[in-house]
């Protein structure tokens, strides 16, 4: 039998097939060029791609902005190469969910096309338009980089038209059944065709009500029930993953009562993983999973340390924005919107004790935790590209002149390559770390490893444990009886001696080599190195 709850232990891995592996040799990957590469993912061990859009679209914002909804971007290549890759993942195991952008279209889609011609086409109706730019003035401005209104004037409407994003992405009017109709018929499309769920993108602004902020409204609510029931009764075992950058109390109704979202990314926790790696003090990430309220039993977080955009800093206080930027960011190129534009290794100064120390929160803390292409081997960024392409260049296969990435000269690449030291292909590649044992891929192997290896890191409920010092975060992972696990991660530049007693175990096990014990009558205290954590089995 299926089991209809394997997401609550899975491993997910972000492709953007633009950047994975380029197939037929014109610069741009493509799903022949990632299906070669389907046996990479399964030596990784991850069990979930999750692949960014993959529609016709004008590429204003990477495929965010869709102008068709049931077709692969040329590009990408053919609707047959996805059934190719597609079957050929879950014939290797491999679940797929693509991204699915309910909130708005490209103003390329034929609906709005229409939509602005003809005020009496019944597309009118699918996007949101007004006589004047005042109306829904307590919605916040999401890129305020870039926008600076929620409406813009098209002239051959006539009319202004409603947007939370770029101007060139309307927003479809779920006030109008025909739309909410249309958007089930595409979630059948892609479900019939076999693919294992949808990461729903941008879901907290599909309604608007005059004097709200236009945000996580009830009329939301109601709709997503009835698309969750709908793939409930007609396809079991598929997932829908909630992208609602919100604090968690505002997530927590995503999930209903296990009858919305199967899951949903936990934006907050990521920058404070950062800020208590900066700080040498847990109290940020104590702070927030305090306020992390319980979700429905089949219900599940998605963490993550980076992905595609900014790293958000949209839900920490201005003072701690300022002080993220200048830590983190501290040249304007960095920043973006409210966040910063750079990479996980970059970001902890390619750092290998730091990077670790920050996968291990990863892998520990409460929820399914999600990969970025191109992460579990250092890669580096270019801030000097334009918006988030600095986080979007080509995967780094080997360390020939065009990383292995593709066979055409890298001068054609949609992108350059990263060629900054010490994060070029000759240094930062693929070939390189798997032949190394001590590799930090093999190491990324090895935590994912031992994360499906023990069910607790997945399913298991979480506390805190009194380490005796605030630079030590340390916290027990349990799930059904006698399976505990204690996860001690030393977020400071110096060792740290941590106290054993009351931990009620006789025995540490060590995950990674269950040839290390530590018996706690004998040695009552743990030390840790500088940034060393520790994953130990309570006996």
């Amino acid at each position: 039998m299926e089991d209809l709850l394997w997401y609550k232990n899975a491993v997910f891995y972000e492709i953007y097939v633009r950047a994975f592996a380029d197939g037929n040799g014109d610069g741009k990957g493509d799903f022949a060029g990632l299906t070669s590469k389907l046996d990479y993912l399964v030596a990784l061990g991850v069990d979930c791609l999750w692949i960014m859009p993959m529609y016709p679209s004008p590429l204003l914002d990477d495929g965010y902005d869709i102008s068709d909804y049931t077709h692969i971007h040329p590009d990408y290549g053919s609707m047959q190469d996805f059934k190719t890759f597609l079957t050929a993942a879950h014939d290797r195991g491999l679940k797929v969910i693509v991204d699915l952008v309910l909130n708005h279209t490209s103003d390329q889609h034929p609906w709005f096309q229409a939509a602005r011609r003809d005020a009496k086409s019944p597309y009118r109706d699918y996007y949101v338009w007004s006589d004047t730019d005042r109306k829904y003035s307590e919605a916040r401005i999401i890129f305020v980089d870039i926008e600076k209104s929620n409406w813009s004037w098209d002239d051959a409407a006539g009319e202004y038209y409603w947007h939370r994003f770029y101007a060139s992405q309307p927003d479809l009017n779920y006030d109008n059944p025909s739309v909410q109709e249309e958007m089930r018929n595409v979630v059948k499309f892609w479900l019939d065709l076999g693919i294992d769920g949808f990461r729903a993108d941008a879901v907290p602004y599909l309604f608007e009500r005059e004097g709200t902020n236009c945000e996580n409204l009830p009329e939301t609510h109601a709709y997503l029930k009835r698309l969750r029931h709908f793939i409930d009764i007609y396809y079991p075992g598929r997932i829908l993953l909630c992208e609602a950058n919100q604090w968690p109390e505002d997530v927590r109704p995503y999930f209903g009562e296990g009858d919305e979202f199967h899951m949903g990314f936990h934006f907050p926790i990521m920058p404070r993983i950062f800020m208590a790696l900066r700080r040498g003090d847990r109290s940020p990430l104590v702070w927030i999973t305090g306020r992390t309220p319980p979700i429905p039993e089949s219900c599940q977080w998605c963490t993550f340390l980076r992905n595609h955009d900014e790293l958000t800093l949209e839900m920490v206080t201005p003072e701690e924005r300022q002080w993220m930027w200048q830590e983190y960011a501290p040249e304007p190129r960095m920043r973006l919107n409210l966040g910063i534009r750079r990479r996980l290794a970059p970001l902890l100064d390619n750092d290998r004790r730091k990077i670790e120390l920050a996968n291990s929160h990863l892998f520990t803390l409460p929820g399914s935790p999600v990969i970025y292409y191109g992460d579990e081997i250092g890669m580096g960024d270019n801030v000097w590209l334009r918006d988030r392409d600095g986080v979007r260049t080509p995967m780094q296969w080997e360390a020939s002149p065009g990383a292995g990435f593709s066979s055409v000269d890298p001068g054609q690449f949609y992108l350059p390559l990263i060629d900054a030291k010490p994060y070029g292909p000759e240094k930062v590649n693929v070939v390189g770390q798997l032949s190394d044992e001590g590799s930090f891929l093999n190491t990324i192997r090895r935590m994912i490893a031992v994360h499906k290896q023990n069910a607790a890191l997945g399913w298991g409920d979480f506390g805190w444990v009194e380490a005796g010092d605030p630079a030590v975060a340390a916290y027990c992972r349990g799930c059904g009886e006698g399976e505990r696990i204690l996860v001690v991660n030393n977020l400071s530049g110096k060792p740290i001696q941590m106290p054993l007693s009351g931990l009620g175990a006789r025995r540490l096990v060590d995950l990674f080599d269950s040839t290390l014990e530590i018996e706690t009558e004998k040695e009552p205290v743990l030390v840790l190195e500088p940034y060393a954590y520790r994953w130990l089995r309570l006996v």
